[in-house]
């Protein structure tokens, strides 16, 4: 008997070394001739006053910190990332099928490897006087122990079972950085939202106090109507135009609450969770910002490993089905012991063993298996074209990420400038209307003109901060860097590496 085992074993070792994978070999599809973010060189951003308006300069090749959102320095943003890494419920879900997704690679493993299962079976038996002869010294009432183990091997000849699970360990690459990317995503989309609650805070207050001035015009305007100075149409423009600044009041309120509630949901709380307000003045922009070489951004974006990963398993899915069309064989041996009674175990002469090869060929599946190759290699076709899509799309994320950061750090300072010269006009033309050389109807334009003024400003300062957050969500986020959301020891490889096919 071990003898028998000990050449089995070496047999179907032999076998499995010798065997070969059939079907193509995953490549990595070429990177995109010419591929860059723009045709001139990056300069650095024009500056101007304020913590928004900080001049940024980009750094080639440097490579991006794990927790990139820590470069605004504001803790209360940085806890509020930390708890949604944590508490996420769809993040979490995600993780949970991840987890799946690796099992289900190691199930494909034991494909490689011999079955093995045993089995007692006591049987208590009686036999008729007339079949002869008689068992167990002619007793008619006997007992038969049998104990067995049953012993199956199917050779991975063609390398079917290593392509099986080849493709389960790509389909486990695409469940991890989809998992990145969704993580990135919420990241981006928190940090978003607090600096447009900042924003939108921070317009609130600029309407709150254009209209205490133009409170303040109107109580002008009403005393210099006793006296009769001015016409009751003047106190009624000037009214109708603080009815107009008080109309944008409720949207922004309701712009702040939504935003607010999408925070909550964000960190897996419920909106009425206390959560702090953000100020756009607690908010520090960064110097410099990393700019990733296009042939890094390949490795970098979770969406394109996710993509590159589906080639693979499409790769792998021709090899299965290509495996499935030859011959194959199984092997199997049921080395067992019948005994009448206990004690006769593991005693000379009551040992019996079987020995089988099958050989299979399918013959005719009515063209299904034929269909089946002729999918796979459809289905990588449009594996490589998605992962293309998917290359292009994201240098066009990181093209207009450069592009917002630059134009929108101009358009914050020219936003500067004309607040600054329409302040200038109305406190101007507060000056002629005390001494009577301009209409009210003038004063109203130059308020209307300020107010429109300091909301571009607000608003063109949130934006040069959530291009800071663009730009780091389009390189990527640094999550090769970093160990947040329950990722095993296995997934956390150097860049570059995926999960082993075998």
């Amino acid at each position: 008997m071990k003898r028998l085992l000990r050449h089995s074993t070496v047999f179907l070792s032999s076998v499995a070394l010798g065997a070969c994978a059939v079907g193509p070999n995953f490549h990595r599809p070429d990177m995109p001739a010419n591929a860059d973010y723009q045709r001139s060189a990056l300069r650095p951003t024009k500056g101007s006053s304020g913590n928004a308006g900080v001049s940024q300069r980009f750094e080639t090749g440097v490579d991006i910190p794990g927790k990139w959102w820590t470069v605004f320095q504001n803790a209360e943003l940085n806890a509020l990332v930390e708890q949604s890494l944590a508490n996420n419920p769809s993040l979490k879900a995600m993780q949970d099928g991840l987890k799946t997704a690796w099992e289900q690679r190691r199930i494909e493993g034991a494909a490689l490897y011999p079955t093995l299962s045993a089995s007692f079976n006591p049987t208590r038996n009686k036999t008729s006087q007339v079949y002869s002869p008689v068992p167990n010294n002619n007793t008619y009432l006997y007992n038969v122990h049998t104990a067995q183990l049953s012993i199956g091997y199917v050779p991975d000849l063609w390398g079917g079972a290593r392509r099986a699970i080849e493709m389960a360990g790509a389909q486990a690459d695409i469940q991890r950085f989809q998992l990145e990317a969704t993580a990135l995503t919420m990241v981006s989309n928190l940090v978003n939202a607090a600096i447009q609650d900042a924003g939108i805070r921070a317009q609130i207050e600029a309407t709150q106090s254009l209209i205490s001035d133009q409170r303040t015009v109107l109580n002008t305007l009403l005393n210099e109507q006793k006296l009769g100075n001015i016409s009751l149409h003047d106190v009624t423009a000037q009214q109708a135009s603080i009815a107009q600044l008080e109309m944008t009041l409720p949207p922004l309120n309701l712009a702040l609450a939504q935003n607010r509630d999408q925070m909550a949901t964000l960190i897996g709380v419920t909106p009425n969770t206390p959560m702090p307000e953000f100020r756009l003045e607690q908010f520090t922009l960064p110097r410099s910002l990393p700019v990733s070489l296009p042939s890094a951004l390949l490795d970098q974006r979770p969406d394109v490993r996710a993509a590159q990963a589906q080639i693979q398993a499409a790769s792998a899915q021709i090899g299965i089905a290509i495996a499935n069309r030859l011959p194959n064989v199984q092997l199997s041996a049921t080395p067992a012991q019948a005994v009448g009674a206990m004690s006769d175990f593991f005693k000379p002469g009551y040992g019996n063993w079987t020995i089988a090869a099958t050989l299979m060929q399918p013959i005719f599946q009515g063209g299904s298996l034929l269909h089946a190759e002729r999918g796979a290699r459809d289905n990588l076709l449009q594996a490589n074209d998605q992962y293309k899509a998917t290359v292009l799309s994201a240098i066009q994320d990181v093209a207009d990420s450069l592009h917002a950061v630059s134009f929108d750090a101009d358009t914050l300072a020219a936003n500067e400038t004309n607040l600054q010269a329409s302040e200038k006009t109305l406190n101007i033309s507060h000056a002629q209307l005390r001494l009577g050389d301009i209409s009210t109807l003038s004063l109203l334009q130059a308020q209307q003109s300020v107010s429109q003024a300091r909301l571009s400003y607000v608003q063109a300062q949130a934006a040069r901060f959530s291009d800071s957050v663009g730009l780091f969500q389009a390189l990527g986020g640094g999550w090769w860097n970093r160990n947040d959301i329950g990722m095993t020891p296995a997934a956390q490889k150097a860049l570059g590496k995926s999960l082993v096919p075998w």
